[in-house]
């Protein structure tokens, strides 16, 4: 089946067949296994967020597999060199070309850069449900390091009341001027820095990404906070922070721009004071997810919750 597949970067021309590849690979996948609902409840075209953001923050680190005979999008996937690691993003193939190795194919190139380019690591969350994805994770090398709880809050039109938290109040809105703060932060405790990543949530060209930060009393930044509000998802991260109460505290404050809606978030299922304020603030479990690497990885050195949107480091 390989030599009937044509690996090349998206390209403008196939949003709108990378955003219905999306659409359909993910609601397919999760109706066939008792979701229930769909996975994106939005339009198919307003997937395409994806494709936007990925595509501004590493303009052209795409590859997509085609259907030699059809010219069909068969799958795609985003990666994201940083300043110490390779990100991989999104990945995706469709229903009508699943068991044909297109996964691998891609998984593949994606390595091959990180190596040619002496990156030390390739990092991703990937659902610990699907079993497909973590076996083609796990036979490719990568090494599922943290566990997750997805869990999802749906907040009222008021917010959460009356609900104060120790240190909120040092928690404000993130500026150009605490870039390279955000980036020294988190090489501290994760071991990495993605500042074209920080400045995109600031600048926020597309109107959907938000940044906070929690500054000590130094004046020196102990956590941070990246979100994002869009019909294809909510979703809180990523965030570093120094210990549980200054992510419960960037939680907290973040969580107010999601009233009257719902937003998802990713807690380590080791740091239980994180996932009890989350059961108490009426938090539901709705998956689980694996932080998974292919070469070094230290350890984390406090907090870091993933997001899916940008992805994660």
């Amino acid at each position: 089946m390989s030599n009937s597949i044509i690996l090349r970067p998206l390209y403008e021309s196939d949003i709108t067949e990378h955003a219905d590849l999306l659409y359909s690979s993910f609601n397919n996948w999760y109706w066939k296994h008792g979701w229930g609902k769909d996975y994106f409840g939005c339009q198919p075209q307003e997937t395409s967020i994806f494709y936007d953001i990925y595509n501004d923050l590493s303009p052209g680190y795409s590859i997509a597999a085609f259907d030699k005979n059809t010219n069909r999008m068969m799958g795609s996937c985003f990666y994201h060199p940083r300043e110490h690691h390779v990100s991989l993003g999104i990945m995706s193939v469709h229903p009508n070309y699943g068991g044909q190795g297109v996964g691998r194919q891609l998984v593949n190139y994606i390595l091959d850069y990180t190596r040619d380019n002496d990156y030390k690591s390739c990092r991703l969350v990937s659902s610990a449900i699907n079993m497909d994805s973590f076996s083609l994770y796990n036979r490719a090398g990568f090494i599922p390091r943290v566990t997750y709880h997805d869990m999802v809050i749906t907040v009222p039109e008021t917010g959460l009341g009356d609900v104060n938290v120790t240190g909120e109040d040092r928690v404000r809105e993130a500026t150009l001027d605490d870039i390279t703060a955000m980036g020294e932060l988190e090489m501290e405790i994760s071991g990495i820095k993605r500042e074209i990543d920080y400045r995109y949530a600031i600048e926020n060209p597309r109107n959907v990404l938000h940044a906070t930060v929690y500054e000590n009393d130094q004046q020196g930044l102990d956590g941070f906070m990246i979100s994002v509000k869009h019909p294809a998802l909510n979703m809180l991260g990523p965030c570093v922070a120094r210990n549980e109460n200054i992510a419960i505290a960037l939680i907290r404050k973040e969580i107010e721009r999601f009233r009257g809606s719902w937003v998802l978030f990713s807690i380590p299922m080791d740091k239980r004071k994180m996932v009890e304020q989350m059961y108490a603030w009426k938090a539901i479990n709705v998956e689980t997810h694996l932080k998974e690497v292919w070469g070094e990885f230290p350890g984390f050195n406090g907090i870091s919750m993933p997001s899916f949107l940008p992805e994660t480091g």
